[in-house]
C-alpha cells in the first residue's frame, strides 16, 4: 500500500545507488592525470532511476529496497520518499552498511562509471504476500540472480515488465533470461540485446528475443528503439527525439519507466514507443540522472512548442489537462 492508504500501481525492487555525475569533461582522465569538471551533480541512482522516472509521470510507485543509515542513506530516503512521494514503506534500513556510490565521468554526449558496492544485507521480502508482489504490476531486473517470485507472480496475473543489467563478466550466459518466461515486455538495450543472443544487429536481436517474449523492446540510444511482438514479421522502429544531449544517465531507465507507462495505459504500440523516446530524449538534455526524469509539464511543454507534433503525440493530450489543473499529486483524478 502506499502512504495514503491505496494500492501502489506498480511495484519495484532492486539497489538504490548514490550517483555522483561529473559533467563538462573533454575527456577521461588518462593514466596519471587529473582533469577538471566544470560541474557535480548528485542524485538517487539504481533503482530509484524508475522508481522516480514511473513517479513524475503519477503512477503510485512502490520501492522495496535495502538503505543504510549513513548520510548519504538519509540523503536517499528523503529525496526518493518524501521529495518524489515513491512508497518506501517496504524498504528495510541497515545498520553498518554503506550506501553503494556510483561516480559517472559524462563527456562528448557518452559517459564512464566507478561504482563502490558492498555485499547487500539480506535482501527484504517483506514485499512479497504469498509468495508475489503487492501490486498489480511489478518491474524486475534479470540477470544472475534473477527474481525467485516471477513463477509465482506470473501465475497469480501480476503484469511483468523486466529489463537486464550489462554482464560485468561478459560472458552474456543465456540462463541470466530463463525469467523471460514469466514476462510480458522486455526491454533491454542494444549492446545488451546483441550479447546475449550473439547478433550483429540490433534488430537481428529484437527478432530472436521475440521468440522468447510476448514484447521485446530494444533500445538504441540516439537512434531511437525497435519493439518487436511475438509473432509478428517485422518491427516497430521510432526515432530517438532531437536535442542536445548533456548527460546521458539514466536515460534508459526513464526510457523503461515511459515505455511500462504506456503499455499500462493500454496505447497502441507505436504511441508507446514514441513516448519513451520522447521521455528519454527531454532526460538527457539536463545533468542528474534520475533528477532529470521529465514531468508532464515538460512533455506537455516540448509537444506544444512545435505544432507539427500534437497529431504525432494525439494520445498524450488527456494527461496534458491534468497538468493544467494542478498535476498529478494535488489532483483527484486517476492517471491509468
Amino acid at each position: 500500500m502506499t502512504p495514503g492508504g491505496t494500492a501502489a500501481d506498480i511495484q519495484l525492487t532492486g539497489t538504490v545507488f548514490l550517483d555522483m555525475v561529473f559533467t563538462g569533461l573533454a575527456a577521461p582522465p588518462g593514466p596519471g592525470r587529473e582533469v577538471r569538471a566544470s560541474s557535480l551533480g548528485v542524485s538517487p541512482g539504481g533503482v530509484a532511476n524508475l522508481a522516480i522516472a514511473l513517479s513524475r509521470l503519477g503512477l503510485r510507485v512502490r520501492l522495496d529496497a535495502a538503505f543504510g543509515r549513513d548520510a548519504n542513506a538519509d540523503y536517499l530516503w528523503r529525496t526518493i520518499g518524501e521529495q518524489e512521494g515513491v512508497d518506501v514503506s517496504g524498504s528495510v534500513r541497515f545498520d553498518s552498511w554503506t550506501t553503494p556510490i556510483t561516480v559517472s565521468l559524462a563527456y562528448q554526449a557518452d559517459r564512464s562509471m566507478i561504482t563502490y558496492e558492498e555485499r547487500q544485507p539480506a535482501p527484504p521480502l517483506e514485499f512479497l504476500e504469498d509468495g508475489r508482489p503487492l501490486a498489480a504490476a511489478v518491474f524486475a531486473y534479470l540477470g544472475a540472480q534473477s527474481p525467485t517470485w516471477l513463477p509465482a507472480a506470473r501465475a497469480a496475473g501480476v503484469r511483468i515488465f523486466a529489463d537486464v543489467g550489462w554482464d560485468e563478466t561478459e560472458q552474456w550466459n543465456e540462463d541470466d533470461l530463463l525469467g523471460l518466461a514469466h514476462v510480458d515486455a522486455f526491454m533491454p538495450n542494444c549492446d545488451e540485446a546483441m550479447a546475449y543472443t550473439r547478433t550483429e544487429s540490433p534488430e537481428a536481436a529484437a527478432r530472436a528475443l521475440s521468440a522468447r517474449v510476448p514484447l521485446v523492446v530494444v533500445k538504441c540510444g540516439c537512434d531511437g528503439a525497435i519493439a518487436w511482438r511475438a509473432g509478428d514479421a517485422e518491427p516497430i522502429v521510432e526515432p530517438a527525439i532531437r536535442v542536445d544531449a548533456v548527460d546521458p544517465t539514466g536515460a534508459g531507465d526513464v526510457f523503461d519507466g515511459a515505455f511500462t507507462f504506456g503499455l499500462l495505459a493500454g496505447w497502441d504500440l507505436r504511441d508507446v514507443l514514441r513516448f519513451a523516446n520522447l521521455c528519454a530524449g527531454l532526460s538527457v538534455r539536463h545533468y542528474g540522472g534520475s533528477l532529470s526524469a521529465p514531468t508532464w509539464g515538460e512533455v506537455a511543454e516540448w509537444v506544444g512548442s512545435d505544432s507539427g507534433r500534437a497529431d504525432a503525440y494525439g494520445c498524450l493530450e488527456p494527461y496534458f489537462g491534468l497538468v493544467a489543473e494542478g498535476g498529478f499529486k494535488s489532483s483527484s483524478q486517476r492517471v491509468l
